[in-house]
């Protein structure tokens, strides 16, 4: 099995952020970004890197990166959790990357105590791998809300994940997803 990791997000990421910036890779959230907006994400994703407010990192395959997942903080129905957001470029999806990355990522909030609580994340209801994602990594459906996302309306499914439950056995099938390495924290 190949192997997977994280990876802080640093500078020379921004290239991984212009070839998910495609319509077929924007397509659940109403299409891609500007060439500004997605030199603004960059920016932020390093800003988050200096102030801790976020943990974003590039997923890497092999060692080569092929997509990015993080989480940030979030005020949403009244308290203070989690968000987490990921992709996965063409080349690599079919093959569990992105729920791999997602145990990593659980792994690496509950190895930080100022970051417990809730993570939610909030995938379209027309992104079926997406919300497989969220259900297998243990998240629950709680709902789902139409916002306007992009200037167009969005329906997402809302998926929260108790960072504070012990952490759930590994079924046979689901193994695969746990045996990764791991990129060091910042």
């Amino acid at each position: 099995m190949e192997s997977l990791s994280l990876r802080p997000w640093h500078d020379d990421d921004l290239p991984l952020l212009h070839r998910a910036n495609t319509p077929e890779m924007t397509s659940h959230l109403n299409g891609p970004e500007t060439d500004e907006q997605v030199a603004d994400r960059h920016a932020r994703y390093l800003r988050y890197a200096q102030t801790g407010e976020a943990r974003m990192f590039a997923i890497l395959l092999d060692a080569e990166p092929v997509g990015s997942i993080g989480y940030w903080r979030l005020r949403w129905k009244e308290q203070e959790v989690w968000e987490t957001g990921w992709f996965v470029l063409p080349e690599a999806q079919g093959h569990r990357v992105a729920a791999r990355a997602l145990g990593l990522l659980i792994d690496d909030a509950r190895r930080h105590p100022e970051r417990r609580g809730k993570l939610v994340a909030f995938p379209s209801v027309e992104n079926p791998p997406s919300n497989a994602v969220c259900r297998r990594a243990g998240f629950v459906l709680t709902g789902s809300e139409t916002e306007t996302f992009r200037g167009t309306q969005l329906t997402m499914n809302e998926w929260e994940f108790d960072l504070t439950a012990a952490p759930a056995a590994v079924s046979s099938d689901d193994a695969s997803a746990h045996r990764v390495t791991r990129a060091a924290a910042p």
